[in-house]
């Protein structure tokens, strides 16, 4: 009886708990966003594009149709620009690398029917900083691919959000 009360007693805490996590508002990163302001959107990345691939399968999880033509669409959203830089940190007394700070930098505007422009062209801008060692190049250039996705995937939440805070009108 004294277990089969214990475990009983464990089952209550776990789901108040539960309960108490979310009623505070706690949501795991990237799950369940807030609804887009429009029924379908056209993204105008390349189709090889790993930051276009990612997106689409976020707002279409979302339940919004992504669309083939511009034509289809609601909403387009126009890539401005989309770039990648290494730029030097710090040097050791030698003169070789130490450390590097990349950069992701993205720029785009949404464009609804009429080309009325939604949301104007909004730079994002994301940096890391990597330790460099020239005996470790391999598992830097590794950690430099990492940091990229990373930032690709806080760059889409970032859409993402400043999407969901438009107001179609």
């Amino acid at each position: 009886m004294r277990i089969a009360r214990r475990r009983a007693l464990g089952w209550v805490l776990t789901a108040s708990a539960a309960g108490l996590l979310g009623a505070c508002g706690f949501r795991l990163r990237g799950s369940s966003q807030a609804a887009l302001p429009f029924q379908s959107i056209y993204l105008g990345f390349p189709d090889n594009s790993p930051l276009g691939t990612e997106l689409r399968r976020y707002i279409e999880a979302n339940g919004t149709r992504v669309s083939k033509t511009p034509q289809d669409a609601e909403a387009l959203l126009d890539v401005l620009s989309e770039t990648r830089e290494k730029v030097i940190l710090s040097l050791n007394s030698a003169g070789r690398v130490r450390e590097y700070s990349l950069y992701y930098k993205f720029s785009f505007r949404v464009r609804g029917k009429g080309d009325k422009i939604l949301l104007a062209p909004t730079p994002i801008t994301l940096k890391r900083d990597i330790s460099f060692n020239e005996s470790q190049v391999l598992s830097k250039e590794s950690e430099e691919a990492s940091l990229y996705r990373d930032m690709q995937s806080d760059l889409v939440q970032q859409i993402l959000r400043r999407l969901s805070a438009l107001k179609q009108s």
